[in-house]
């Protein structure tokens, strides 16, 4: 199926934006929401699973842990110095340095998972957007053939869509949105 165009259901709020993203998943339609702010009925409308962020920052935690405790005791082993008698390789010291690093390579490990998962930055706007959408208006974006369009015009209808448009899918702009 290739899709022909696309169709943009606005919404004033998130409840009907809710009811619309549910009534769309029913049907077994793949959309797009935007959205100026999440809201819990549009997460639980999402049924979105668990985000896979906090695995990049177990991996960068613990790679911060061994890192830490890395440098730290090549360091005392290579400029050996001896305060008091204690060992070399005093531990207990080391957990400071440990700690940091963990926090440092855990935290640029989430910003690095969260911009690969999210597919940022893009460059390229979708056709039909409006720039309300960041300001204070719900946004469904539904991209097929003309009978799945048609299909989700209705639902649109019915959760109560405040607009619709249909923008063809092989323009770069729709009338009315700048590329400001």
């Amino acid at each position: 199926m290739t899709p022909t165009g696309q169709l943009w259901g606005f919404f004033d709020g998130d409840l009907a934006a809710a009811e619309a993203v549910r009534a769309l998943r029913r049907a077994g339609t793949r959309f797009t929401l935007y959205a100026p702010f999440m809201t819990h009925e549009l997460d639980r409308a999402l049924e979105r699973r668990t985000s896979r962020v906090r695995l990049f920052v177990l991996v960068g935690g613990l790679v911060g842990l061994v890192s830490g405790f890395a440098l730290t005791i090549w360091t005392a082993g290579r400029w050996n110095l001896i305060v008091g008698g204690k060992p070399i390789v005093a531990l207990p010291a080391f957990f400071v340095i440990a700690f940091e690093l963990t926090l440092l390579f855990g935290a640029l490990a989430a910003l690095a998972g969260m911009l690969v998962l999210s597919r940022l930055p893009r460059s390229n706007r979708s056709p039909g957007y409006d720039a309300s959408l960041t300001c204070d208006r719900f946004g469904v974006r539904v991209a097929g053939d003309d009978e799945q369009l048609a299909r989700s015009r209705e639902i649109l209808q019915r959760a109560g869509a405040a607009e619709i448009r249909v923008v063809d899918g092989r323009s770069e702009s729709a009338p009315g949105v700048s590329d400001g």
